[in-house]
This record gives structure tokens, C-alpha cells and sequence, in this order.
């Protein structure tokens, strides 16, 4: 029983670990589907993770911080936008900038309204979202498997962790069964098709930008409002480009994102688990390697397990329309 509980444990973490992995996937999936590769999901989480817990703390609603998480987070969108649509610039250019002003901003602004280096205070009941037990949940913790499962794994968390895997197939249908998803689906693969029939690339994939910054905002609320409880310097910690990656592995597909982040989550709930246990045949593993071991898995996974990943044809590419 105590293996059964370890596994409910690690499971659990999983979960909790890859909701921001699984929102930001889903932002990338709808710019790199409009044909805008974005590398500036990183940025955006964090902006939206110090916009979130500042606002929250400010105002002492987690509500209005979600509000402010997801609003710069759209603004730095359509700012990566209006670089790479607008005036067609280099998109991994206006990516990397968007993380650098993020990395910076955050802790200048940080210090300068809080005078606590860069952090935001600790949010209080009320300033964050707190779980949700589930009726029945902890009546049913005592009963054999089935009871742990429904009380740890399905009840227990906060809103935004439903509302990401929520997303999973709301996404499938925006993509797949509605006239927005097959335009935007159309203009990353062929944009001039869709300029000769009439309708606005710039506007599909600004419309595209605003879906990412969105699902960035509510990642990166997440971090600080509920998996931290207030905001710390970098505290994405490369989720952002984990994110990508987990992108290239599910080949631009929502469901299978979904599970390439609840790998990655997993890996990273496992090398917390094991940091310090003595591990069979090699002993004690060190903390440093131990946390390395999930971005060594990463870069493993997708060198030799996708196979052939072929993203939408027009994806960083400038449209430039034919006179």
C-alpha cells in the first residue's frame, strides 16, 4: 500500500507540474498552426506570472490578478505580433527579445514597487486559488484504490488546472471542427490561398497571437497564484521552451500534447521524488543530476523517439503579399 500511495503521490505531481507546460504547449500550437513561430512563450508566462501575483496582491483578488496576468500577456503577444506580422520581421528575433524584456522587466519593476529583490509579497488567502475538494472526497480517501485516486488525483485541485485540461479538447474542436480553426490551419500552411480567398492573413494570425497570449497569461497565473504563491525572479525556469519542445513531440497535435506534457510532468515529479533516494545497483544520485534528468530525457525523447516532426509549412516564414 505504501508503493500504491507513492504512485498516487508522484501522479499527483505530475499533474500539478505539467499544467503550465500543457497551457503554454497549447498557445504554441495556435501561433505555429497560424504559421508564427513563437519562442516567447517564455516571456509571456513570466510577464504574466509577475502581472498576476502583483495585481492579485495589489488588490487582493485573485480574479482581477488572473485578469491582469492574461492582459499583458496579450499585450506581449500582439507587441511579437506587430513585429513579425505587421512590419515582417525576423520571428525567433522578436521571440528572444520579448523573453530578455520579460527576464528584465519583472525584476526591475519587482524591486521597485516591493522592495523585496525582485518579489512580489506572499499571497494571502483570497489572492490566489485555492483547491477544490471535490463532494464526497475526503469521505471516500480511506476506501482502497478507487478512494485515493478520486480524492488526490481528480479532486484537489484549483480551477486552473481543470481549465487547462479543459482546453485539451476545446482546442481539438476550435482546430478541427470550426471555420476559424481551418482558416487558421490553412493560413500556416498556405497563406497566399488564403489572401486569394478573400480573407486577412494578418488578422488570423493576430487572432492566432491573442489565443497564445491568453493560454500563456493563465500559465504563468498559475505559477505565481497557485503552484507558488507569489512571484519569484525567473521562476518559468525554461517551462516556455520545455513547452516547445513538448510541441514538437506531439507533431502540433492537442491530445498528443497533452500527453507529451504529462511526460515531461512526469519526469519532473520523479526526479523530485528520487533527489536524495539511494536507487538500486548505483546508490545515492546526485541532487544537481537528479534535477538535470528531466531535460536530459527531453533532448533524448525527441532525438530519437518522434520520428519525422514536420511543422506547418508557412510557420516562420513573413506573408508577403503578391501584387
Amino acid at each position: 500500500m505504501d508503493i500504491f500511495n507513492a504512485i498516487i503521490q508522484v501522479l499527483d505531481s505530475t499533474i500539478r507540474l505539467s499544467v503550465p507546460l500543457l497551457l503554454a504547449c497549447l498557445a504554441g500550437l495556435y501561433s505555429e498552426r497560424a504559421g508564427i513561430f513563437d519562442i516567447g512563450l517564455e516571456g509571456k508566462m513570466l510577464v504574466g506570472a509577475f502581472a498576476g501575483a502583483a495585481a492579485a496582491s495589489v488588490f487582493h483578488s485573485a480574479l482581477i490578478g488572473l485578469g491582469m496576468a492574461i492582459l499583458i500577456s496579450v499585450a506581449f503577444a500582439l507587441v511579437h505580433g506587430f513585429a513579425s506580422i505587421t512590419h515582417r520581421g525576423n520571428q525567433i528575433v522578436s521571440g528572444v527579445a520579448i523573453n530578455f524584456v520579460a527576464a528584465g522587466s519583472t525584476i526591475i519593476l519587482g524591486q521597485a514597487w516591493f522592495q523585496q529583490g525582485g518579489r512580489t509579497p506572499a499571497l494571502q488567502p483570497g489572492e490566489r486559488f485555492e483547491a477544490i475538494i471535490w463532494p464526497g472526497a475526503d469521505a471516500a480517501r480511506d476506501v482502497p484504490v478507487i478512494g485515493p485516486i478520486y480524492a488526490e488525483l481528480i479532486s484537489g485541485h484549483s480551477i486552473l488546472v481543470y481549465f487547462a485540461f479543459a482546453m485539451v479538447p476545446f482546442t481539438w474542436w476550435v482546430l478541427f471542427r470550426t471555420r476559424f480553426g481551418l482558416r487558421l490551419r490553412a493560413v500556416g500552411e498556405n497563406p497566399a490561398a488564403v489572401d486569394t480567398a478573400g480573407i486577412s492573413v494578418a488578422w488570423l494570425r493576430y487572432r492566432a497571437l491573442i489565443c497564445t497570449g491568453i493560454l500563456t497569461g493563465v500559465a504563468g497565473a498559475y505559477l505565481s497564484m497557485v503552484q507558488n504563491g507569489g512571484f519569484v525572479k525567473d521562476m518559468t525556469a525554461g517551462k516556455g521552451y520545455i513547452a516547445l519542445a513538448a510541441l514538437i513531440f506531439a507533431k502540433w497535435k492537442p491530445v498528443n500534447a497533452m500527453f507529451a506534457c504529462l511526460l515531461f510532468g512526469f519526469l519532473d515529479a520523479a526526479s523530485i521524488r528520487l533527489q536524495g533516494t539511494p536507487l538500486p545497483i548505483v546508490g545515492k544520485v546526485s541532487v544537481q543530476f537528479m534535477q538535470a534528468l528531466p531535460y536530459v530525457l527531453t533532448v533524448i525523447l525527441l532525438a530519437g523517439f518522434i520520428g519525422k516532426a514536420i511543422p506547418p509549412r508557412a510557420g516562420g516564414v513573413p506573408y508577403v503579399k503578391e501584387r
